[in-house]
């Protein structure tokens, strides 16, 4: 029974999904509801039931790698829903069907639906988009002896225009993390929307680079259907085209601001994960490297992606083999408070910085050491430069 609840719980994310596709439908204020509920979820969840450090071991993998693949599924229903909400026209009866088997006159309440609302409908898609999308796509690239895991993954990462991720993150990041050669690692001071515009910037430029390596060794043009970052582009072109044809120009706007709402998530999630770390690139990545939590529901509805300081030290193991570091660098809270806090930058830094001399203290060899000193001169952060000796 109990190794039946520890599979139980990993489709637990499926059920947030759900939950986001039923506001949408509702329409009106079930939307803002909907998304009310989503984030007191995972943040009073994680604040109040503590953390997970369980580590079963689970005899039956392709049960949870093919959980994995109905996320993508799941999304594009979670976002044709959305993308319906915000339509002038009921695409494929949608609508009515939905009025016909429940009862509830959904166009009605569609076309009821106050602005702000849709405000919502933007949020809570581009947060399923991220969590749905993103952190699967993320565990799903990262296996790249499955062709299967590979598309699946790189479609979800195509939602929030992300595709280059699959590249950058796999062969860019994993290597660079922590250092000052990874667009994804943030410095010391850096404000988080900057990090977001530098982050994917950089990125785009690293898996360009990265592929055109790729190519050249192999001997393949890099202007050619070869080169998987243009693919990738291609593919989230053909989900703006779809949102077109379901509701014209403001239903294909809308579908871009949820992309990039969802886009914009993980440059947030990148940069808490390893905010002002440093290393030399020439040294091995350690479960020090990352900042870590094993909150009970980020952990169980994302995957594991909590347990960051073990994913970063042997990135191929798979998610539910992941092990919990209690003693590695701990983030603020869960995943979603984290979120919250890092986009009130004065907030961040107040209770980042403490945490991030810690680690100086305690995590650092005695050459990061050096490197955090350079780092927090240049950090314009007054706290970072009080001499300690």
């Amino acid at each position: 029974m109990m190794m039946f609840l520890h599979y139980l719980k990993y489709f637990m994310f499926h059920g947030v999904g759900l939950i986001a596709l039923a506001a949408l439908v509702a329409g009106g204020p079930w939307i803002s509801l909907g998304l009310a509920a989503v984030l007191v979820f995972y943040i009073v969840g994680d604040g109040l039931l503590g953390d997970d450090t369980t580590t079963p071991t689970f005899k039956h993998p392709t049960i949870l790698t093919v959980q994995l693949w109905m996320a993508l599924p799941l999304l594009a229903l979670i976002v044709f829903a959305a993308v319906w909400s915000f339509s002038p026209d009921d695409v494929l009866s949608f609508g009515a069907r939905i009025t016909e088997l429940t009862g509830y006159d959904a166009l009605s309440a569609r076309d009821a639906t106050f602005w702000g609302h849709h405000v919502s409908a933007v949020v809570l898609t581009g947060l399923m988009i991220g969590i749905i999308g993103t952190i699967t796509g993320h565990e799903l690239t990262h296996r790249t002896w499955d062709p299967v895991s590979l598309l699946v993954g790189r479609w979800l990462l195509a939602f929030s225009f992300d595709t280059v991720f699959s590249i950058e993150h796999v062969y860019g990041h994993h290597r660079y993390v922590s250092t000052t050669e990874d667009p994804a690692t943030a410095p010391r001071g850096r404000n988080v929307y900057f990090h977001i515009l530098a982050s994917t910037l950089k990125g785009n430029v690293s898996a360009w680079k990265i592929e055109k390596r790729r190519l050249s060794r192999k001997g393949q043009s890099l202007w050619s259907w070869h080169n998987a970052v243009i693919r990738g582009h291609l593919m989230s072109l053909l989900l703006v085209a779809f949102a077109f044809a379901m509701g014209g120009w403001q239903a294909a706007l809308f579908f871009v601001a949820c992309g990039l709402w969802g886009k914009a998530l993980l440059e947030i999630v990148n940069y808490m994960e390893h905010y002002g770390m440093v290393r030399n690139p020439e040294t091995p990545v350690q479960p020090r490297h990352s900042w870590n939590t094993n909150k009970r529901i980020s952990s169980w509805t994302m995957f594991n992606l909590t347990r960051h300081s073990h994913h970063h030290a042997q990135g191929e193991v798979p998610y539910q083999d992941l092990k919990p570091f209690p003693e590695a660098p701990m983030m603020i809270s869960g995943y979603l408070t984290t979120i919250v806090v890092a986009m009130i930058p004065p907030l961040w830094h107040k209770l980042m910085t403490p945490k991030v001399l810690d680690w100086d203290r305690r995590f650092a060899s005695d050459e990061e050491r050096q490197l955090a000193a350079q780092a927090n001169a240049r950090s314009g952060i007054a706290a970072l430069n009080i001499d300690r000796s």
